[in-house]
């Protein structure tokens, strides 16, 4: 898929990050804002020098998503299947959503049933 003009900046996915049931964020590793659940199970990263965004995708779609323009291994995470692309993003709005949405699912359904309460979508 090519840029479009639906696409999404850089505060409209960090809202939608907060958005998330249960989401709270941070700033670590000087300038990485990080979005987690439960205490500090990661599912998205801005890098805040690079306008980079990264997040977890399915085992079996990483290498997919790899192959396609502007979407890379994400440094240091891509063994845990996640991605990495630059602003502005190489998806439209909806699909970028619908991906954070499923990193911050696959993220939750690895915790214990009683702290996925509330979290699932």
């Amino acid at each position: 898929m090519t840029r479009t003009s639906n696409t999404l900046t850089k505060a409209q996915v960090a809202e939608f990050c907060r958005s998330l049931p249960g989401v709270k964020e941070d700033v670590k590793w000087g300038g990485v804002e990080v979005f987690y659940v439960d205490q500090s199970k990661m599912f998205a990263l801005f890098n805040l020098n690079s306008n980079g965004l990264s997040f977890k995708v399915e085992k079996e779609l990483f290498l997919g998503y790899v192959d396609r323009p502007g979407i890379r291994p994400s440094p240091y995470l891509a063994r845990a299947h996640w991605i990495n692309m630059q602003a502005p993003f190489p998806m439209d709005a909806e699909e970028l959503q619908d991906l954070l949405q499923r990193s911050h699912q696959l993220v939750v359904a690895k915790l214990p049933k009683k702290r996925q309460i509330g979290l699932l979508i």
